[in-house]
């Protein structure tokens, strides 16, 4: 059995919807919060079962017969989020789960001025220590985070925004996929694996995509760091998002975001979605 956690989220249910179409349905375990956000999966045979990260007896019961558990990273920044995935990894190792995998991210470092890195480095040496087998799934930046970082672009004609750097823009949709492909193959991948788009682009590079498809002039316009914090703020951002999300900027003008790597589109057997597609997808909306 293959148990899934997070399903009832956009990523983790993206993996079990495409794990329905590779394996049968009773070889598939939930682990959710609320079990009534996951009676559509009970429906098709999914076993269904509560489990939280912050309850290890739950998570146990949730995870009994797996042979692969899923842990999909949690997403609190006010959380201990180290603490809460212990659980989840010693859970799994008594419940007797041959393997682990886990949603991390692109070059994770204990160093990186990028706070959701600390958390991934740290939990990623939590798995090597287990003495479980496991896999670390180093996701590249989810796209649709450009929908916060870009700013009004469409109706300023301009990407306003702290200098930056070449990022590998994933779509998470692929991400989801290769997941299910990896969980439901015969191949073992041992340690962390990158999944990122092919070509890693900094937001001049996006502007210039963007006057492409649009026919529009659309400016890269290169803000200091406080300046975009205060108008960000300033135009409804919450202060703790706005804060959450400028960090982001200093690691990608170090290089922390650029890896790019073949094994995604290898395990989709297509090319993976591009920021192009996104941005054609949000102007024709």
């Amino acid at each position: 059995m293959i148990v899934i956690t997070g399903a009832t989220g956009a990523l983790g249910g993206a993996v079990v919807g495409h794990l329905l179409e590779r394996i049968p349905a009773a070889r598939i375990g939930v682990s959710v919060r609320d079990v009534t956000k996951a009676q559509h999966l009970a429906d098709r045979g999914v076993r269904v079962r509560r489990g939280s990260y912050d309850d290890p007896a739950a998570l146990r019961y949730a995870f009994e017969g797996a042979e692969q558990v899923l842990l999909v990273s949690q997403n609190d920044p006010a959380a201990d989020g180290i603490g809460l995935h212990r659980n989840a990894i010693e859970a799994a190792a008594a419940a007797g789960a041959q393997r682990v995998l886990y949603t991390s991210h692109q070059n994770v470092r204990p160093g990186s001025p990028f706070a959701p890195a600390h958390e991934h480095a740290a939990t990623e040496a939590l798995l090597a220590a287990s003495g479980i087998a496991w896999t670390s799934l180093r996701n590249g930046f989810y796209a649709h985070s450009l929908d916060w970082l870009l700013g009004p672009w469409q109706a300023t004609g301009a990407i306003a925004a702290p200098a930056d750097g070449p990022v590998s823009w994933t779509d998470r949709a692929d991400a989801a996929e290769a997941t299910a492909v990896i969980l439901a193959g015969q191949r073992p991948f041992d340690g962390p694996v990158t999944l990122t788009a092919r070509r890693a682009v900094t937001f001049g590079d996006i502007a210039t995509t963007a006057a492409e498809l649009t026919g529009r002039d659309i400016n890269r316009v290169v803000l200091d760091d406080e300046q975009w914090l205060t108008g960000r703020i300033a135009s409804g951002t919450p202060e703790p998002m706005a804060r959450m999300l400028l960090p982001f900027f200093d690691a990608a003008r170090s290089g922390h975001f650029a890896e790019t790597g073949p094994l995604l589109a290898e395990l989709l057997g297509r090319e993976p979605h591009t920021v192009a597609d996104l941005l054609a997808e949000r102007i024709n909306a």
